[in-house]
Formats: structure tokens, sequence, C-alpha cells
């Protein structure tokens, strides 16, 4: 659910859906070159997460090397389980800020713009939308710079 204008008083319609199938986008941004990183899984775990990884890994310049900002999800920090490419590291954040990973407000943007007010018939319905709003994301210049950028997360020549 999100905010919508409405005539003060009045209750607009919104869909909600009361099935439980679930897709999770594994999303990772780099606000400086503008781009993205995700795959869209059924499930969210340590073996995902370790995909996901992968996945970022591939799109690392060649002799660069990335710090993750991670929050502290359960498959962040599975003791042991993730496998973490040489070309990444893994920075977790501190308990209770969301306020300080950028890919929080990505996150917003995506359920404002793209997942609210919806109701999917599918669960390739479900999946289709989340390929479809990353792909949104990802094919608008500027966009994840303009949303994510810190300026405390710089880049280090």
């Amino acid at each position: 659910m999100t905010r919508v204008w409405a005539e003060r008083g009045s209750r607009p319609p919104a869909p909600r859906d009361q099935r439980r199938e679930w897709a999770y986008i594994f999303g990772a941004i780099c606000p400086h070159r503008d781009i993205g990183a995700a795959l869209v899984l059924p499930y969210a775990n340590a073996q995902a997460m370790n995909l996901h990884l992968d996945e970022i890994s591939s799109q690392v310049t060649q002799g660069s090397h990335a710090v993750l900002l991670l929050d502290r999800a359960g498959w962040h920090q599975t003791g042991g389980k993730l496998r973490v490419p040489k070309n990444i590291s893994l920075l977790h954040l501190p308990p209770y800020s969301p306020e300080l990973n950028p890919a929080e407000n990505i996150w917003q943007f995506l359920r404002q713009n793209h997942f609210s007010n919806r109701v999917f018939e599918s669960y390739t319905d479900i999946v289709d939308a989340c390929c479809a709003a990353w792909n949104a994301l990802i094919e608008e210049p500027k966009r994840i710079a303009s949303i994510a950028t810190r300026g405390w997360a710089s880049v280090i020549a």
C-alpha cells in the first residue's frame, strides 16, 4: 500500500491481495556508475544471496573492488554460509539504521511507482512485474544516482 491523493475524509479504493506468493528482488546499486545488478528469486536465504553476490561480482569493473553495504537481514549474516567473491567486501550497517542504506530509497521508489495498489493474477505476473520494475529503473539515466547518492559514500580513486 502507498499514499494516494484523495479528498479529505474519503477512503479511496485500493486493491489488496490476501494470497501468499512472494518473489524477492535481490538488488544492488552503484550510484557512482549509475548501474545496478539484480535477480528476482522465490526465496530469501543464503543460497539466494550467494547467487546475488555472484551477479554483483560480474558487474564490478575489472581491477576494481566493491564495498557492499548490507543491513542485518538474516540472509546477509548467515554464519559462514555466504561465499563472498574476491572483488567484493561486505560492510554491515549498524542495527536499526535504514537511513544509512541507499538501497532502501530504491525499494521505496519501486514500491511507490511500480508495485503499489496492484493485484497480480499469478506468480509469473509477480516475477514479470519485478523484472519490469527493475529494468525500468536501470534504463532511466541518472535515476539511481539521484535516488541513492550519499556524500559519505564516495568512490576512492
